[in-house]
């Protein structure tokens, strides 16, 4: 099990020197860090414990200015060691401190009274007592408080035993399989290429494993992994680790970036979290108001939208819309805080909830949902993997993006979804992207799907039915299509719609035609049968009797389908009884001759060019002669 335990509290209070104390490192790399005596980037080191456990180690900054370098590196810790200065007791950046690991879900940690040898045992009374005091009703209250001197090392063996103990107690972190490494620093070593630190969130990196950069989508592969100084054949979550990428270059990478393995994260422009505003917080979170975001190691400006309200009050939670300039890559149940412009200060924190709103507006979002997605950091995996695969809609949620949406390994995911589909709950309707939609979505697209059908039927009376494409308009999307053809398949197994050929029809319905178009039947029926050879062309007919063409097609399609009429051409409908006649003239002729032209046909029918050529045409088409050269022949098979 790797563990990560980050320093925190105010500016020179010894965070670095007590590292250096325990460790030997001094974390402060830069010059100017040096020069100016404050940490301002952050630092990284190891405590090898007596189990054989290499503790990581993260000092951040104390400084106010430097507080986004701060949230980066509390953003990966297991456990604070909270470092409050024995002569100076609570200062503004320990309160800020403690708000931030605890609105990032930091749930454990200790205390370190620092300068011990500043003051004497009745003044290291009153610092400890003063400190017991002030982090009652926080998740510090209780927590073990061990003056020390990192200056004449008085106390540094108990508060090593106390790290371990607490490191020991701990359980392993769960998280996804998702690779993630929110990159801290980035910068190149000659003969090597370009380096990126940071602490593995989730998921196993190997070399030799392909990577992202996101959001930027740009491809690598892994070289190499060192954790603590040491080349290592995989790192797990928790694991401190530097990574060498392949063709990449330092520019290509920024703080912030997440290393991940290519399709696993997808970023967006505007996520839903659950947020609660401080009651500490100088004032409410106001409806669009821009402000500091910090997710991970990465700090974005970004506005905040309220479904319900106007100013999010402190000490009040809510739904809320992140929207930023660029996009940003989350997972369910990441943690991220929120900081005011003015004044600069910490002032709330949440919990992702939906990192891919699927384009759903956040004031359409009804009440009853909106308290199911506000319940799911506590609800169970089924819960979680429910409520995400409902909320993504009739489009549905393939598994990579569940993966995301839930926060849950492989097999857990795999546990809840079969769970669902076993209770009807949600129905894969792809298997190979194993996408899912909910029960809910499905009997609405498939109604969708019937109404449709109805609406086909209401507009053409005459059709004997649609085709798939009707039906399906609007699905352009892979997804859509994918979906539309579930839809489909279920109307088809429950027998609502029947399909004949390519043609779709709603169960029971039945082509019938009004009086008045029984009436052109019969007009039509008798002016083809007049001349049953040379029947009128469509227009023809359609301009002699007064009627428009496109009133007229319907009733011809209704004609054929019942087999009383043969569609010739789009000029031309012949009595049916008539075509089978020039069938059995044509293949009397092919007994006493090999092939028959346009002449001998015309005469042999008694008609003139104008209608031989549609006829022709259309024996070819039915397969029942076939044209070589200027000559047609008899098929031997004939359809």
């Amino acid at each position: 099990m790797s563990i990560v335990m980050g320093t925190a509290g105010h500016i020179d209070h010894g965070k670095t020197s007590l590292v250096k104390a325990l460790t030997g490192k001094d974390c402060d790399r830069l010059e100017e860090e040096k020069k100016r005596g404050i940490t301002i980037e952050l630092g990284f080191s190891f405590l090898p414990l007596a189990d054989g456990t290499r503790l990581g180690i993260v000092d951040v900054p104390g400084h106010e200015k430097f507080i986004r370098n701060m949230v980066a590196g509390a953003s990966g810790i297991d456990f604070v060691l909270m470092v409050i200065a024995a002569d100076e007791g609570v200062m503004p950046q320990t309160r800020e401190h403690l708000e931030i690991c605890s609105l990032l879900g930091i749930r454990e940690g200790l205390v370190a009274l620092t300068k011990a040898d500043m003051v004497d045992e009745e003044m290291l009374e009153l610092a400890r007592e003063d400190v017991a005091e002030s982090l009652r009703g926080t998740f510090l209250e209780g927590a073990p408080i061990i003056p020390v001197s990192s200056v004449t090392g008085d106390g540094l063996d108990a508060l090593k035993a106390e790290i371990a103990a607490k490191t020991a107690s701990l359980s392993p972190r769960g998280s996804s399989d998702i690779l993630r490494l929110p990159v801290d620093r980035v910068f190149s070593i000659r003969g090597y290429g370009t380096i990126v630190t940071g602490t593995l969130v989730s998921g196993r990196a190997r070399p030799d494993d392909e990577a992202e950069v996101v959001p930027s989508g740009l491809r690598s592969r892994i070289k190499s992994i060192q954790s603590h100084d040491v080349e290592v054949a995989s790192a797990e979550p928790g694991h401190r680790i530097s990574m060498n990428l392949s063709g990449l270059e330092v520019k290509d990478i920024r703080k912030g970036d997440i290393i991940s393995r290519p399709g696993s994260l997808f970023p967006s422009d505007r996520w839903l979290i659950s947020l609660t505003c401080l009651p500490s917080a100088p004032r409410g979170l106001k409806q669009r108001e821009e402000i500091h975001f910090h997710h991970g190691t990465k700090e974005v400006q970004a506005r905040l939208y309220f479904p319900d309200r106007d100013v999010l009050e402190p000490g009040r939670t809510s739904l809320a819309e992140v929207r930023f300039d660029t996009p940003m890559a989350g997972i369910f149940g990441d943690r991220c805080v929120v900081r005011l412009f003015s004044p600069l200060r910490t002032a709330a924190g949440g919990t992702v909830l939906v990192p891919v709103p699927y384009g759903v507006k956040l004031r359409r979002i009804p009440e009853q949902t909106r308290a199911r997605l506000m319940g799911m950091p506590s609800a169970s995996p089924e819960e979680v993997a429910a409520a995400q695969i409902a909320f993504a809609g009739p489009v549905g949620v393939d598994w990579a993006h569940l993966a995301a949406l839930t926060c849950l390994d492989e097999k857990k995911l795999d546990k809840a979804v079969q769970a669902l589909a076993r209770s009807r709950s949600v129905y894969c309707f792809h298997r190979e992207s194993r996408s899912y939609v909910s029960a809910e979505m499905l009997e609405m697209r498939k109604a969708a799907f019937m109404e449709r059908a109805a609406e086909f039927h209401r507009q053409n009376p005459l059709e004997k039915g649609m085709a798939r494409g009707w039906l399906f308009d609007g699905s352009a999307s892979n997804s859509g299509r994918q979906m539309g053809m579930f839809v489909l398949n279920q109307l088809l197994k429950e027998g609502r719609l029947v399909q004949e050929g390519d043609i779709l029809r709603v169960e029971g319905f039945k082509v019938e035609m009004q009086v008045d178009e029984e009436a052109l039947a019969a007009r039509i029926l008798a002016a083809m049968r007049e001349t049953p050879r040379t029947p009128p062309k469509v227009t023809v007919f359609a301009e002699e009797n007064g009627i428009s063409e496109k009133a007229m097609q319907p009733v011809l399609r209704v004609l054929a389908q019942k087999g009383e009429l043969v569609k010739v051409s789009e000029e031309f409908y012949f009595d049916a009884a008539e075509m089978e006649r020039i069938r059995s003239i044509v293949r009397e002729w092919f007994m006493d001759n090999s092939d028959l032209s346009v002449g001998p046909f015309k005469d042999l029918l008694g008609i003139t060019r104008r209608h031989a050529i549609p006829l022709l045409e259309y024996l070819d088409a039915s397969r029942f002669t076939v044209r070589v050269g200027d000559e047609r022949r008899l098929r031997t098979v004939s359809i």
